[in-house]
């Protein structure tokens, strides 16, 4: 949806009527309905609306206070995210321990290579706090003591900071629908195999275990079943015989960080949409985007035999034939 039009999300327990209200609400301060959609997962309902606020007769904060007084009398969190001035994108990285893709899109924001603002950087440990000071980002840390992350606070701050896109640098959490649901296909992940393959943790290990010869990385958009988001960008690399878990890691972190900074600048320049699960380039011709494996691999690959079934067939006829004449 155009960045023009107001964005509306309502989570919590399913119930019907919602819908009917929020709508009047809307109709009645002159606020017009562009975009709907909704879903229920796992007893959880999310709507997502996308409207017009141009002629509406009220302010942006008495909107903000009546929706939350009306979500709180139905039992549901309802956020409005009114267009922002600023043409340049908000990004907030989360992150837990490892520190290689965090670094990564650092360096690529500092070089100018993101056309974006990396405003926060959000971890479930304060591990990583000193890296972002380096780059001069506020960091939060949202963990306990044994790292279990408050959603509330995390939504709070994705407000505070009117963050646009979501990249999960090695965020080793998984995220509930009530965020999952805010953030519809604004929410990227790098994991460490190639998906659907191994997903969940140890993947690393998982390939190992799996006797595969070819392991990977995949950056794709998160959904509410884990690791099973549209991909967006891979990468493989040969395992060796022998190879430890450590020796994957070490291969395969630089490719996470490539992996992921690759699919984010797709998803900030709109050079991809989603069609039945599938990513697609809207404008294949016109990027040098790697999506997948390097192009010289195709050149490596046999173009021969194949099955041909179709001439060999119709070989096989045009023979009988001219045996019956």
């Amino acid at each position: 949806m155009t960045s023009e039009l107001t964005e509306i999300t309502a989570v919590g327990d399913d119930d019907t009527g919602i819908i009917a209200e929020i709508t009047s609400f809307l109709f009645e301060r002159g606020i017009n309905i562009e975009d709907l959609d909704q879903a229920v997962r796992e007893g959880t309902f999310r709507m997502t609306m996308h409207v017009d606020t141009s002629d509406m007769v009220t302010t942006q904060t008495k909107v903000r206070e009546d929706l939350k007084e009306l979500g709180d009398d139905n039992g549901v969190d309802i956020r409005v995210r009114f267009p922002e001035n600023n043409e340049t994108q908000s990004i907030a990285v989360l992150v837990t321990k490892e520190s290689h893709c965090l670094e990564a899109l650092l360096e690529a924001w500092d070089d100018g290579e993101l056309d974006a603002n990396i405003d926060v950087v959000i971890g479930n440990h304060d591990t990583l706090e000193p890296l972002a000071a380096e780059y001069g980002i506020p960091f939060h840390d949202i963990g306990d003591e044994k790292g279990t992350p408050d959603e509330d606070q995390l939504l709070d701050l994705l407000d505070e900071y009117s963050i646009d896109l979501l990249a999960l640098a090695r965020y080793i959490r998984i995220l509930s629908p009530e965020v999952v649901f805010r953030y519809d296909s604004r929410i990227i992940n790098v994991h460490p195999s190639l998906l659907p393959a191994f997903p969940g943790a140890s993947a690393y290990m998982q390939a190992i275990e799996g006797g595969v010869r070819i392991a990977g990385v995949t950056a794709h958009y998160v959904t509410t079943d884990l690791d099973q988001g549209p991909i967006i960008t891979q990468r493989a690399f040969n395992v060796p015989d022998d190879t430890t878990e450590a020796e994957l890691q070490e291969r395969g972190q630089p490719l996470e960080a490539e992996a992921l900074i690759e699919a984010i600048k797709l998803h900030l320049n709109d050079e991809i949409t989603v069609h039945r699960g599938r990513t697609r380039l809207r404008e294949p011709n016109q990027t040098n985007a790697q999506l997948g494996a390097p192009k010289a691999m195709d050149r490596q690959n046999p173009s021969s035999p194949t099955d041909g079934l179709d001439d060999v067939f119709a070989s096989a006829e045009d023979t009988l034939a001219d045996a019956d004449d």
